[in-house]
């Protein structure tokens, strides 16, 4: 549990950060457009001259953002499809309970998300378990299930589709899903080496059975998952959360200075700004328009 928060919290911490620190980038560019800049009552040249991000990097910051919000709209579509699809398919099974058990000598189970999820099982699996096996395997489903494991699968799908270097974490979000529903299953039935038993069994009897994309007691890395519940639970790492939600909290506190940044740039590029002086600029300044006049007739002529 402790493991799935923490990962799934920092992917969107660094997608987050990621979006918004090449959107503040892109914007100093963005923001010279001569008609935005109108709108929004700065100088183009100003803001030129204020930012010290070069147009190259800014542009491709830009080009940045607008492929990273294709990916996710592209991504988040493709899920509420599957979604979609997984609760109409719920629907069409039968309203007994939470478990519908498909007559198919393919040996397969899975947790299928819907409003309420259902627990699908072929009957090939359920003859190639014993009973306390076929408990386990039940219990580790309806695990994934009650803790709504394909919502931080979702998540952490939807970080990898904002910031590419996330990728690697949805192969691992599935691992630790899977482990989270171990652990589950084990406190559930009161035996880690009974669930150990069923998810290797399981395994074995699915080799046959077609990939889904739903969460199953088979997915993930299966002989680690059994190493790790044939052995005793590792400790909970205080020390490990409490550092990275430090770390979280620090990028969010650089994001919220950066972002002050990019406002004071923008500010500075505001008539306001440019036109303010002080009492002793005042009395050695020229006769000479001010550049900000100058602009400001320049655009009303």
């Amino acid at each position: 549990r402790t493991a799935a928060w923490s990962l799934t919290c920092a992917a969107v911490v660094a997608a987050g950060a990621w979006v918004t620190v090449l959107t503040m980038l892109a914007l100093t560019l963005i923001g010279q457009i001569p008609l935005i800049a109108a709108e929004a009552e700065w100088s183009p040249s100003a803001l030129a001259r204020a930012t010290p991000v070069d147009r190259p990097v800014a542009a491709a910051c830009a080009g940045a953002v607008l492929a990273c919000a294709i990916t996710l709209t592209a991504v988040s579509w493709r899920n509420i499809r599957v979604l979609l699809d997984a609760w109409r398919e719920c629907r069409s099974l039968p309203a007994a309970g939470d478990l519908a058990v498909v007559d198919d000598p393919v040996p397969t189970a899975f947790a299928l998300p819907g409003a309420p999820g259902r627990v699908v099982v072929s009957s090939g699996m359920l003859q190639a378990l014993d009973a306390d096996e076929r408990r386990a395997l039940l219990a580790h489903e309806r695990a994934h299930l009650r803790h709504r494991h394909h919502l931080f699968l979702l998540t952490l799908q939807l970080a990898a589709a904002v910031n590419p270097l996330l990728r690697p974490l949805t192969r691992t979000g599935t691992f630790v899903m899977e482990r989270w529903a171990d652990e589950s299953a084990a406190t559930a039935v009161g035996s880690r080496k009974l669930v150990a038993q069923a998810v290797a069994r399981a395994a074995l009897a699915a080799k046959r059975a077609p990939r889904t994309t739903a969460l199953a007691a088979v997915g993930g890395p299966v002989p680690q998952r059994v190493q790790a519940l044939l052995t005793p639970p590792a400790p909970l790492r205080r020390g490990v959360v409490t550092a990275l939600a430090a770390l979280m909290a620090v990028c969010c506190i650089a994001l919220a200075h950066a972002g002050r940044d990019i406002d004071h740039i923008f500010d500075t590029a505001s008539p306001e700004h440019g036109c303010r002086v002080t009492a002793p600029q005042q009395e050695h300044r020229s006769h000479s328009p001010h550049p900000c006049h100058r602009e400001s007739a320049q655009r009303l002529s």
